[in-house]
């Protein structure tokens, strides 16, 4: 290489050492300084890993001085480079030798570091051209926050979770029935809100029994890192805000937690959210006079934040007035009176009736046509023999209901796809050992209050263990334990799950079961952490030589799903109707296969057998779900403890209450199905709307894009990837990495797998969508950083001479970052492939077959072919520029025509509907307006970028 003193190189090994100068030069090494960082670094002469820093006309470089020039001119003396031109401070003509540019030299743009040697591989071009493809695809589609949950493709839930996701601030209330998804409705919609920029702060508030849940659901099915906050992490949290809530963007605590803590509660309000979200929102009770100190944390928050969701599966649980009282905290100006609200309601079911005869195929009779008149605004009655017009008219009736943007309720009435219950009833004799333990017990006599001593009469096991200790001893005798036995073997070839209410009999049939039978079981309780409980999921969802039993505790019922096995055990019962009917829930969800087995075992003449048929005989609890369940226990609740605190033996007072349970249970459902309101179900379940969403969902899973473009981005970024098969891929951080940390991949590394059915039924693996952190952070490195931004490459071609060029260049349109914009234009790629006379011919040869042909070449010889070349890329560049920028205008023109559609129609949808719907908030159609003008500024302020270059030479060897 041709060294002289004073002479400008970069590092290509380290070029965070800045712009090195040539202090030294012998036979054989020559040494450079560093200054931005005092280093020096001697290489051998022949083969120093270094390469010259030189400026072109048009540049703008910086002295040691921090004054800049803009280069017009360059002159050499003695091997020595002087640039010429225009100080940008003074005017002045001045001249600045390479000896004395500034040492902090940073070569940001594409063509800065192909000149300077910072060439990349050729595979890194390949994959930011594709990262900018598909964050620009992903960005601006429709389906964007719904396809990306660990969540099945539930056409009612997908419905619910685009019309309110898509929402501004909106404020409605989710009240499916239990198993049809509130939760995970609301996920979804957290989930959109989130990504599309809506809501940057969410504050969730649920009773201290949920936190867990929602926590785990929160970040298993959506990837959502909810902060946990209670007083000892409001305590740490000072430290760092004078406000703790203003540390995090998404908060999760406890209702009860900020109903006590006064001071908390105000530290809420003054801290600034875009969405709340209440879950059991039945318990915040309300009437005129006095209500809860819930309801009003709720209703101080909820006046102050624009998103509301609340969540709850029994809205009229605390009686019709608190249901309109929740439906005031979401608009009270529109819910201002109950008696008006009542009144209201009873004109609905015209409605409701005119909406049932336009769902039927059959021809409209006189009636039907007499009920749909009132509603068609003069439009000729004959159009309804039409199935288009009819679908458009059912539409219009939806819009009009009065809480149909407001309220959103699925029941099992309404959604199909629910698989039957069986219930199998297994007798079993009481043990001797269990018969004189609770003659003891009762001998001793008991200081317990009737509900205590019902409950322990339940767990005959619990009393045996009082009096003779031993954790595990009553399961050698316990005649339900040998019936388990007897029956897991019988089901060798089915998957079971077993739910009993305490941890210390999970472990104790766990062991029974392997060390009698050696059969594979795991345990699922309270005591283990969330990693071990993951594991046990995993181990239980694994089909070739996985677990057949998974025995849960209590907390088994909560929050996690197994819907691949169809077999569950009730080893007891527990008190809560509500509580039993989550136990079945677990398998009990829509998109199970198979009718569910639920298996009780009971002890006769005990508490087990009085509660069995009390739920059975009484409730008809197992066969279907009971929405009436919970108010019929409060209602018989004394009664029923009471006979059980006796273990049953009244055989008389069982069966009247049962009788009278049945007569109540039959009462409360009568006065349920009356007030069922038909168009509510209509609209909450989108029967109406075009079914395709979940279709649309499907097709997109089935793509390998995405599997694709990961595993390259894995591969070029240094992430080690063992398959593991079965749709699993282990991936993990080495030391060989571009970077220290690749984005949400933990130092242990992380199971893996694109596969939506996979994910559902393996909870430790984490299922990557385009939305996953994994892939929007590994996204972000490659386009935050310089990673693919030069390449040289050879194409073999003998159809071209050789020596033939051609520079591709990657633009970039991008204008202010805005999140509503980018539904419209996010930073849009545009590529140009130019040959040596400036001909764009990216049109003719597109991205991928072009790559394809392409050789790599190693950096030395890249660099000597790109100085040979420079002033045909100078050339190039300044005729790509124009080209580029009017792509942009059609880019940005596009955008805007699509933004005034959309906007435009949603806006027109809004000012019509508020004209029969008063549930259409005046801020809404502010924001729209607002939104339109903001956006249109924003789009003409776009601006271009150059992000990538790659030059390639046509080479026939």
């Amino acid at each position: 290489m041709p060294f002289s003193l004073g002479q400008r190189w970069i590092s290509d090994t380290e070029t965070d050492l800045g712009l090195g100068t040539i202090v030294a030069i012998d036979v054989r090494m020559v040494t450079m300084l560093f200054p931005a960082c005092g280093e020096n670094r001697m290489y051998a002469r022949d083969d120093a890993p270094v390469t010259r820093v030189m400026f072109n006309p048009g540049d703008t470089i910086s002295s040691h001085e921090d004054w800049e020039l803009e280069v017009e001119s360059i002159t050499e003396q003695d091997g020595l480079l002087t640039y010429h031109g225009t100080r940008l401070d003074n005017g002045e003509q001045t001249g600045l030798k390479e000896t004395f540019l500034n040492h902090f030299i940073k070569l940001n743009k594409p063509q800065e570091r192909l000149f300077a040697g910072q060439i990349d591989k050729i595979g890194r071009f390949n994959l930011r051209y594709q990262a900018l493809m598909y964050q620009f695809n992903q960005r601006r589609s429709s389906l964007r926050g719904l396809a990306s949950g660990r969540v099945s493709l539930i056409p009612h839930q997908l419905h619910i979770a685009r019309e309110v996701g898509s929402r501004y601030a909106p404020r409605v209330l989710l009240a499916d029935e239990v198993g049809l998804g509130k939760t995970i409705e609301a996920g979804m919609i957290i989930q959109q809100q989130w990504l599309s920029g809506r809501a940057s702060r969410i504050l969730i508030l649920v009773p201290d029994a949920l936190i867990h849940q929602w926590l785990v659901e929160m970040l298993r099915r959506f990837n959502l890192h909810f902060a946990l906050f209670d007083e000892e992490r409001c305590v740490e949290a000072f430290a760092d805000a004078a406000n703790p809530f203003d540390t995090e963007q998404l908060i999760l605590c406890s209702l009860d937690f900020i109903t006590k803590k006064r001071k908390r509660f105000e530290q809420l309000l003054d801290s600034q959210w875009d969405l709340l979200v209440v879950d059991e929102a039945h318990h915040l009770v309300w009437d005129a006079e006095q209500p809860s100190r819930a309801y009003e944390v709720v209703e101080a928050l909820a006046e102050q934040i624009p998103g509301v969701l609340l969540l709850t599966a029994t809205p009229d649980q605390q009686g019709h007035e608190s249901h309109f009282a929740r439906l005031r905290l979401l608009d009270p100006e529109r819910f201002y009176d109950y008696d008006a609200f009542l009144a209201e309601e009873e004109d609905y079911q015209p409605l409701a009736q005119a909406a049932e005869a336009l769902l039927s195929e059959a021809p409209l009779d006189e009636a039907a046509i007499a009920r749909l008149a009132p509603f068609m605004d003069g439009q000729d009655v004959d159009i309804l023999n039409d199935a288009t017009a009819r679908q458009q008219l059912l539409t219009q009736l939806l819009d009009r209901h009065g809480t149909g943007r407001l309220l959103f309720r699925n029941t099992r009435h309404a959604i199909k796809g629910f698989p039957s219950r069986q219930l199998h009833l297994h007798p079993l004799p009481l043990p001797s050992q269990y018969k004189t333990a609770i003659r003891v017990a009762g001998m001793m006599g008991s200081h317990q209050d009737t509900a205590a001593q019902a409950l322990q009469a339940l767990y005959p096991e619990e009393i045996y263990r009082q009096f003779e200790g031993g954790d595990s001893a009553w399961a050698q005798f316990d005649s339900r334990v040998e019936w388990l036995l007897e029956f897991t073997k019988a089901k060798r070839n089915d998957k079971i799950l077993i739910i009993t209410a305490k941890a210390g009999v999970a472990l104790a049939l766990e062991e029974v079961l392997r060390t009698r039978e050696g059969i594979r079981g795991t345990v699922f309780h309270e005591g283990m952490s969330l990693l071990e409980r993951d594991k046990a999921a995993a181990y239980f969802a694994q089909q070739e030589g996985g677990a057949q039993v998974m025995i849960c505790s209590e907390i088994g019922s909560e929050g996690r799903n197994f819907q691949f096995a169809h077999q569950l055990v009730l080893f007891d019962l527990p008190l809560n109707p509500d509580l039993l009917e989550q136990r079945i829930g677990r398998l009990d969800r829509i998109g199970q296969q198979h009718d569910i087995d639920i298996h009780l075992p009971y002890l006769e003449g005990t508490a087990q057998q009085a509660l069995t048929l009390w739920y059975h005989q009484g409730m008809d609890a197992f066969s279907k779900p009971n929405a009436v369940g919970q108010p019929v226990y409060q209602q018989v609740a004394e009664r029923l403890l009471e006979l059980l605190a006796n273990h049953g033996q009244d055989r008389e007072a069982l069966e009247q209450l049962i009788a009278d349970t049945r007569a109540l249970t039959l009462e409360l459902n009568s006065q349920m199905e009356q007030g069922r309101d038909r168009l509510l179900e209509l609209n909450s379940s989108g029967v109406i709307h075009n079914h395709s969403l979940a279709s649309e969902l499907a097709e997109a899973d089935e793509d390998p894009t995405l599997a694709i473009f990961a595993i390259k981005l894995f591969d070029e970024v240094g992430v080690h990837q063992d398959d593991k098969g079965e749709n699993m891929i282990v991936v993990r951080p080495t030391e060989q990495m571009l970077v220290s940390h690749f984005p949400a991949l933990p130092e242990d590394g992380a199971s893996i797998t694109f596969d939506r059915e996979t994910a559902l039924s393996r909870d430790d693996l984490q299922f990557l969508s385009w939305d996953h952190p994994m892939i929007r952070g590994g996204i972000d490195l490659v386009l935050g950083s310089e990673i693919g931004t030069t390449s040289v490459a050879i194409l073999k071609n003998k159809a071209l001479p050789v020596g033939t060029q051609f520079v591709e260049l990657v633009f970039v349109a991008e204008s202010a970052h805005n999140a509503q914009l980018y539904r419209f234009l996010p930073p849009a790629p545009i590529r140009l492939l130019l040959d040596k006379n400036g001909n764009n011919l990216a049109d003719k040869v597109s991205f991928e077959s072009f790559d394809r042909q392409l050789s790599a070449v190693n950096r030395h010889l890249a660099s000597k072919l790109v100085n040979a070349s420079q002033t045909v890329i100078h050339q190039l560049l300044q005729a790509a520029q124009p080209v580029a920028e009017q792509q942009m205008i059609q880019l940005v023109e596009q955008a805007r025509a699509q933004m005034h559609e959309s906007i435009g129609q949603e806006l027109g949808r809004l000012q019509q509907l508020a004209k029969v719907n008063p549930n259409v908030r005046d801020s809404e159609l502010g924001h729209l307006q607002e939104l339109k003008t903001e956006l249109d500024n924003l789009l003409s302020h776009t601006r271009l970028k150059l992000d990538a270059i790659r030059f390639i030479v046509v080479s026939h060897q």
